[in-house]
């Protein structure tokens, strides 16, 4: 301990002579008192008390604690040497794959032997339909499994459906063609109001002064009614031999849209198909008031992907996607608005499909036959033009485009290698 005081004193004299060189007899004598200090620690070495002696092996100034003793080692036993290993006869293993779900085989047929159908609705532009639903049904090897529609769809869709239920294929041509020839001569409200044919956003504009004159009652459905069971036997859409129908419909109380099958189909949803917001009052069916289906999806495909049995599938778009002009009057604008929102629940299912189409409907096969690229300025034309020469235009388009698509896909079918990659990148340019 002393030795240890003795060399702090020495430490603090040396600091203060060598700051203050001139402090005096002050430094000389703490000086000689850290000598003796530490001269008489080292002479006694360690035969001190045992404080001096624990004091001695302590660093008292280090505010840190003094680290505990360091354990000894303990002896780790050697390994035990391990025995050699006996050699085994390798053992066969039998690798079992995990059954999957079979998928439906892709059908290299053509024309198809099962065929699905979405009808797009537009007004009288569905008349281009008309004439593609006409072509089909003179391919006596093409069977039609399923048929969705909206608006002026549904209306086909239903026309086709119970002519095949009640005569076969003439009695389908008989009631398209009747229907529509019918449409042209009679070139009234009542005749666009059976086929949709208004614009939900500007209807009231564009047909004020008809609704406002009394011409037509939007409260009173008897008339549509009327005119829908004289082309249309809803009874016979029960009937076995009537392919399945998904008609669309939208709900007003959350705008969802309601599927209409087969057993549910009436006069009553035709008319809900086909209702204009503002134009005609809501359709009423068992409690639940509902407009237009094409808000929804005009037509519904998803829902049909997932319902029919065949692999094929054609979309018949009427509704012009494309447009190069920019729309400045208040009607042309109401028209390009009514088209884009047309197109844009059936642009967003299409998505769909295609994403999922790789895990849920590998064996799909997705074609389209658009009006606008077979009549020159569709967009610019009205949903609600019922000249005769206009509709006889679409109709003839309509058959055309479809004996054009029957003929490529034909020679594409004959042609292609049967890899089904490449079949995909066919479905996906047909989407295209």
């Amino acid at each position: 301990m002393f030795a240890t005081c003795g060399r702090l004193t020495a430490r603090v004299a040396n600091r203060l002579h060598a700051c203050h060189p001139d402090s005096g007899k002050g430094v000389t004598r703490l000086l000689r008192m850290s000598e003796k200090m530490v001269g008489t620690h080292d002479e006694g070495g360690l035969q001190g008390t045992a404080a001096s002696r624990l004091l001695s092996t302590t660093n008292i100034w280090s505010d840190a604690p003094a680290p505990p003793p360091a354990p000894k080692p303990v002896p780790v036993p050697p390994p035990v040497p391990r025995p050699d290993p006996v050699a085994r006869a390798p053992v066969a293993v039998e690798i079992v794959p995990t059954p999957t779900p079979a998928a439906q085989s892709r059908s290299d047929h053509w024309p198809p032997h099962k065929l699905s159908l979405a009808l797009q609705g537009g007004g009288t532009f569905a008349a281009f339909t008309w004439g593609v639903l006409e072509r089909l049904l003179e391919e006596p090897s093409i069977a039609i499994d399923t048929i969705s529609g909206a608006s002026a769809g549904a209306i086909n869709a239903l026309l086709l459906a119970s002519g095949l239920a009640e005569g076969g294929r003439e009695a389908a041509r008989g009631r398209l063609n009747r229907f529509w020839v019918r449409l042209m001569h009679e070139a009234s409200f009542r005749s666009l109001m059976l086929v949709g044919g208004f614009s939900p956003a500007g209807s009231s504009v564009a047909f004020g002064p008809t609704l406002r004159s009394g011409q037509f009652d939007p409260f009173d459905l008897d008339p549509l009614r009327q005119a829908l069971s004289r082309d249309i036997n809803f009874s016979v859409l029960r009937d076995a031999r009537c392919p399945k129908l998904l008609i669309a419909a939208t709900r007003i109380r959350d705008g969802q849209q309601q599927i209409f099958r087969n057993e549910s189909v009436t006069a009553d949803v035709a008319l809900a198909s086909t209702c204009p917001p503002l134009v005609h009052c809501a359709v009423e069916i068992d409690g639940e008031a509902y407009w237009d289906g094409g808000f929804g999806g005009n037509p519904p495909i998803v829902r049909l992907v997932e319902e029919t049995k065949a692999t094929d599938v054609l979309l018949v778009q009427v509704t012009p996607a494309r447009d190069s002009y920019v729309p400045i009057t208040l009607a042309a604008i109401d028209r390009r608005l009514d088209q884009i929102a047309a197109n844009a629940a059936l642009n967003a299912e299409i998505a769909a499909l295609e994403w999922a189409r790789a895990t849920a409907a590998p064996s799909l096969r997705l074609f389209r036959i658009a009006a606008e690229d077979s009549v020159d300025g569709l967009a610019q034309r009205s949903s609600t033009d019922l000249g005769r020469g206009f509709i006889r235009t679409l109709h003839r388009s309509g058959r055309e485009a479809t004996e054009r698509w029957l003929m490529k896909q034909g020679a594409d079918n004959s042609t292609a290698p049967a890899a089904s990659g490449q079949r995909t990148a066919a479905v996906e340019s047909a989407l295209a």
